[in-house]
């Protein structure tokens, strides 16, 4: 497998290398982005839902865990405005890097696509030079092309998804923030 490997790269193109650099790069960005915001996330989400449940079961104020705690002073009386200005700028933190997926999703096929597009073109300059050049001859020579679209796949699947798990612990995270802004509204 690995010298497969190694011989596809020996004898691929420039351009089809600089295409497999950029979408490894891409793959180990989504990666990067993922486990970061997720641990950030889950600690975040952890500590708004033990303030939600501290605001209901107990009919206490806000907890020094939660991150609305930096929006209002422990004596002073939590304004609609206030919270809602709040909540926005948590969430706009908590979401900040997501949208990198987004564009690593939708651009990097078409990247693999570009550098399958390259491939089959050296493919068939090298076949001008030939005089009968027949299908078992052309065949592995596109299939070879195809690595390119097929990497770029293969990173659109991984960063879509990963934008997908992100982006629903982001709601999660603003149901618990919108919960609690409500309850400390309501008491007011």
């Amino acid at each position: 497998m690995i010298d497969t490997i190694l011989d596809y790269l020996a004898s691929a193109g420039a351009v089809t290398l600089l295409v497999l650099l950029a979408l490894s790069l891409y793959l180990i960005f989504s990666f990067w982005i993922f486990f970061y915001k997720n641990t950030l996330l889950v600690r975040f989400i952890k500590n708004e839902k033990d303030s939600l449940e501290s605001l209901i079961d107990r009919n206490s104020f806000i907890s020094p865990l939660s991150a609305l705690r930096k929006c209002i002073k422990v004596d002073q009386i939590a304004s609609r405005e206030l919270l809602s200005a709040g909540e926005t700028s948590l969430i706009r933190e908590a979401s900040t890097g997501i949208s990198w997926l987004s564009i690593i999703s939708s651009t990097s096929p078409f990247i693999g696509l570009f550098g399958t597009v390259i491939g089959i073109l050296e493919s068939f300059a090298k076949f001008s030079s030939a005089g009968h050049v027949g299908f078992s001859v052309i065949a592995p020579a596109i299939s070879e092309a195809l690595v390119s679209t097929a990497a770029g796949i293969f990173v659109a699947i991984f960063a879509y998804t990963f934008h997908q798990l992100l982006s629903r612990r982001v709601y999660e995270l603003h149901t618990y923030i919108k919960a609690q802004a409500d309850i400390l509204i309501s008491r007011n």
